[in-house]
């Protein structure tokens, strides 16, 4: 298993031999227009070209920093990949001509290849693209499940119960990418997005052997800095000194190949 930041919610993750991207965006705004709207301030990790054969893209909801319609296009278009959606998203796609877009309730699961599942599961949030849809969409998040353990997608979230749930019914996860970003004011802000300590906390009751932070950095979406969540987690790892979390913040572009449950085990025995 190999994850790559690309920036904001977009990763690329690879696991048993399948390429996933997670909430694709290249354009240069999170807007549904191209000259207003929050712009980005740096470019993708990876250009276009850079990117391997996409297999399978999870779309998280239908926020415009999350589904973009301009990249799921290119990507529809280009790779042809199967693309997974909560509940109601399906039918935006279609009409523009995607194609293999499979639509998932809480809970629901479809098989990609032979040993190889994708569930969506629950997650704090809403959704909404203009002024008379809001919450007429499902949002979730996505674990991917195969030989090489399962990789959690958390999606855009709040903290609360469905990280405990998720472990409990379909077990703990070899990675969890985990919002980390757009947070402030918190009193506002805490019930859909979390924070760098609400993710450390999500982390340990996921049981991740690894996570790593996405939703930060990229567009100015709230009143935290470019450089806050990572530094803020950074901290609070180090404050944990005698067993500091396996929590990665990954710059735009840089990978990392995720150890082995037996890899993390074998590393934790002092030798």
């Amino acid at each position: 298993m190999r994850v790559t930041f690309v920036n904001h919610s977009t990763v690329l993750v690879q696991m048993d031999g399948l390429n996933v991207l997670t909430d694709p965006i290249w354009s240069k705004r999170a807007s549904p227009v191209s000259f207003a709207g929050p712009k980005r301030v740096h470019s993708p990790g990876l250009t276009w070209e850079q990117l391997p054969p996409i297999d399978v893209a999870l779309v998280s909801h239908n926020h415009y920093d999350h589904l973009d319609v301009a990249t799921l296009d290119r990507l529809a278009s280009e790779h042809r990949p199967r693309i997974f959606v909560p509940l109601a998203n399906r039918a935006m796609l279609v009409r523009r001509g995607a194609r293999n877009v499979h639509e998932l309730d809480w809970w629901e699961s479809a098989g990609v290849r032979e040993g190889i599942r994708v569930t969506a599961v629950p997650a704090q949030h809403f959704s909404g693209r203009g002024l008379f849809d809001r919450n007429r969409a499902l949002w979730s998040g996505f674990v991917v499940s195969g030989p090489a353990g399962a990789m959690y997608f958390a999606g855009d979230t709040g903290f609360g119960p469905h990280f405990r749930e998720s472990r409990e019914r379909l077990g703990p996860p070899r990675l969890a990418l985990l919002p980390i970003g757009a947070y402030r004011p918190e009193w506002f802000m805490s019930p859909v997005h979390m924070s760098p300590d609400e993710a450390l906390d999500a982390h340990d009751v996921l049981g991740a052997e690894v996570s790593a932070g996405i939703h930060f950095g990229t567009f100015r979406l709230a009143d935290d800095g470019e450089q806050e969540p990572s530094a803020r987690i950074e901290a609070l790892r180090q404050s944990r000194s005698a067993s500091p979390p396996r929590f990665w913040v990954l710059g735009p572009g840089e990978g990392r190949d995720v150890p082995s449950i037996a890899e993390s085990r074998s590393a934790a025995i002092p030798g």
